[in-house]
């Protein structure tokens, strides 16, 4: 692997690969629409191992604070625990009995412990999705609402700015965060794109916030004021999400609505860059707000 050039990890070709994070000194990520949640073992070219998997779609996941091998996840119309044992306990389900067919996208953990899940109608109608906030004592809230298609989010290091991609309207905002209540203001627009669909995001130690963009084969680095400052092309067509783990950032892909998928379409990637980044924050039970 050197810079600039994409190696292919694993064998695997996923449908809906997303919701890539760093996470124990290992990589994590979900096949959405086949509910699985999916490790990458330290040999590159052997498969990815599964660490669960639901009979739902499985948007993404973030690990537990002081429980190894749990997970909170944004799953079918809802949020769940996955435990070790292969147990799921549900926390809400908000998505259910909604006007459309719904279903929970992508999700993550901020640095202050509190999980953050997107949600979105299977048909992407326009403004029917959510985003939704887990406090630490499990209370899951509407943070957001009328949004299409949510992705991300991600955050600063600090916590207090979160960066949301509506892959719809071709656009990431950038919201600022009150870190002790965990809600966000009026945002700016800090990206827009004429061409394909900002997807996953992660933020690197130089503040530069790194999005794939689904449809073009490629991810975008943006500098933290966003400016536009790098760009990495694939050889696949739908890049999902992105994740650093040090200064390697992963990259999924995705075969799901191509009528005729090429080999690496569905692929995981791997390229060294010049900032570093974090692994992925947990989500904290119990703590004061």
């Amino acid at each position: 692997m050197s810079a600039d050039t994409p190696a292919v990890c694993w064998q695997d070709r996923l449908g809906l690969g997303e919701g890539i994070r760093a996470v124990d000194g290992g990589i994590v990520l979900v096949d959405i629409l086949t509910g699985r949640l999916l490790a990458g073992p330290a040999d590159r070219t052997a498969p990815l191992t599964q660490l669960a998997g639901l009979s739902e779609p499985l948007g993404a996941v973030a690990p537990v604070d002081g429980r190894p091998g749990t997970w909170i996840a944004a799953a079918g119309t809802g949020i769940c625990l996955l435990s070790p044992d292969g147990r799921t306990t549900w926390l809400a389900r908000p998505e259910d009995g909604a006007a459309r067919a719904m279903r929970m996208n992508d999700a993550t953990a901020d640095p202050y412990g509190r999980f953050w899940a997107g949600s979105m109608a299977y048909d992407a109608v326009d403004g029917a999705g959510s985003l939704y906030r887990i406090d630490h004592d499990g209370t899951v809230v509407r943070a957001l609402e009328g949004l299409t298609v949510p992705n991300g989010p991600a955050f600063s290091a600090d916590g207090t700015v979160m960066y949301l991609a509506d892959s719809a309207e071709g656009v990431i905002r950038r919201y600022p965060v009150d870190p002790e209540t965990g809600l966000p203001g009026t945002p700016d627009t800090f990206a827009e794109f004429d061409r394909g669909s900002p997807d996953g995001m992660t933020v690197d130690a130089g503040g530069g916030l790194w999005t794939a963009v689904w449809g073009t084969g490629t991810v975008h680095r943006f500098r933290a004021d966003g400016t536009p400052d790098q760009q990495i092309r694939l050889p696949a067509t739908q890049p999902a999400g992105v994740c650093l783990d040090g200064d390697t950032l992963y990259i999924t892909s995705a075969r799901h609505g191509l009528a005729t998928p090429g080999p690496l379409d569905g692929a995981v990637f791997a390229v060294r860059v010049e900032v570093p980044g974090s692994p992925a924050c947990a989500y904290r039970f119990g703590v004061a707000e």
